[in-house]
């Protein structure tokens, strides 16, 4: 059976003015369903590159990439949205929310993008999705009368409300005091151990240790898998 995700020779290059810069230089590596694996390595080694291309948000300009034994690079831009929507939930360092919606209308987002819900069902899935993030009780909250914590768990759940395979999370508790960022890890911790596959891009060492493996970056290239 085919690993859920397999990058075979990734490649990608941004032109600035007339330099080239090789952010990725043929990283190859899979990934089985129900892993937490840690992207790690200094500042431009192409954690957040190899991030973006994993979530079909930026095209690799070499090599393959697999998602659910389908070649990404033969999807058009309404299936890539559509995989985006369905197989993958995204969680920043910046949390990425709405700042005059409410905590539980930001969770609501990706199912309207999503459409086919009932009024009724859209909120239903959204209130449970704050419920597993242990929020009920902030619904009507707007971001800034939330703490850093309570917010990075409002992005969580609205990763989480389309029920997602994939959760992917760029320094998740970048943003958060060491107290609050081993909370949010705790709950990473229970969302795999629930069979989610996480990816977790970061350069803290300790963020690092909750992963049970590791995939080092360093200029573009993949140093241990």
């Amino acid at each position: 059976m085919a690993a859920l995700i397999e990058c075979a020779g990734i490649r990608k290059v941004f032109h600035l003015g007339d330099q080239a810069v090789q952010a990725l230089d043929g990283v190859s590596f899979e990934i089985e369903e129900g892993e937490k694996v840690a992207v790690t390595g200094p500042s431009g080694s192409g954690k957040s590159t190899l991030l973006q291309i994993l979530g079909c948000l930026e095209a690799p300009d070499g090599g393959s990439y697999h998602l659910d034994g389908r070649d990404v690079a033969g999807l058009g831009e309404d299936d890539l949205a559509a995989v985006r929507n369905r197989k993958i939930g995204f969680v920043f360092q910046t949390f990425n929310l709405l700042p005059r919606a409410t905590a539980l209308e930001n969770v609501e987002l990706p199912l309207l993008y999503a459409g086919g819900l009932r009024s009724r069902d859209l909120r239903q899935q959204a209130l449970r999705a704050m419920d597993r993030v242990g929020l009920s009780d902030r619904l009507q909250h707007l971001p800034q009368q939330l703490s850093g914590g309570q917010r990075q768990r409002v992005a969580i759940a609205r990763a989480l409300v389309t029920e997602p395979r994939i959760l992917l999370a760029d320094e998740p508790t970048g943003n958060l005091d060491t107290r609050t960022g081993e909370e949010i890890l705790e709950l990473f911790e229970e969302l795999n151990a629930q069979g989610r596959t996480l990816i977790i891009v970061t350069h803290d060492h300790i963020v690092a240790r909750h992963c049970r493996r590791r995939l080092v970056l360093r200029d573009g290239r993949l140093q241990d898998s």
